[in-house]
């Protein structure tokens, strides 16, 4: 099952971005997911929190958003929305797609780094505005 890998991967790179700012910890992770990527929702947040035990995204909420697949057409210029299995004609000329030009993607979106007395079990300043960090990653199917 490829998701595990897929979360080991998200949860690596968070942690990465964690440690270098000084986070300590994390309360939500979004994933924008590629309806062609390959990628279970299901299998993946259950990788996902077993990929988390023990780390500094332990806990964390994960959020996954599904990126439509899309293709383009170069002759007749048109774009269209492929679905689930892909259509890979072109809806306008018959002409098979030159391009797909989304859907294979799972990249982390943003993250919500957690307050710092929350892992302390005290509540930092809730009037404090939180930090977001945009770290794309992306997979080759």
């Amino acid at each position: 099952m490829h998701e595990m890998s897929l979360a080991v991967a998200v949860v690596d790179q968070v942690e990465a971005a964690a440690t270098s700012r000084g986070a300590v910890g994390v309360s939500s992770i979004e994933l924008d997911v590629g309806e062609l990527a390959g990628v279970v929702a299901d299998a993946l947040a259950f990788c996902f929190e077993l990929a988390c035990a023990g780390t500094v995204v332990e806990g964390a909420e994960l959020i996954t958003r599904t990126v439509p697949g899309t293709a383009r057409c170069a002759p007749c210029a048109e774009d269209w929305a492929v679905g689930m299995p892909p259509r890979l004609l072109c809806p306008g000329c018959g002409g098979a797609a030159d391009e797909l030009v989304s859907g294979r993607e799972l990249r982390i979106r943003k993250v919500r780094w957690a307050d710092p007395g929350v892992r302390e079990g005290r509540r930092a300043d809730p009037g404090a505005p939180r930090e977001e960090h945009r770290h794309p990653i992306t997979e080759e199917s």
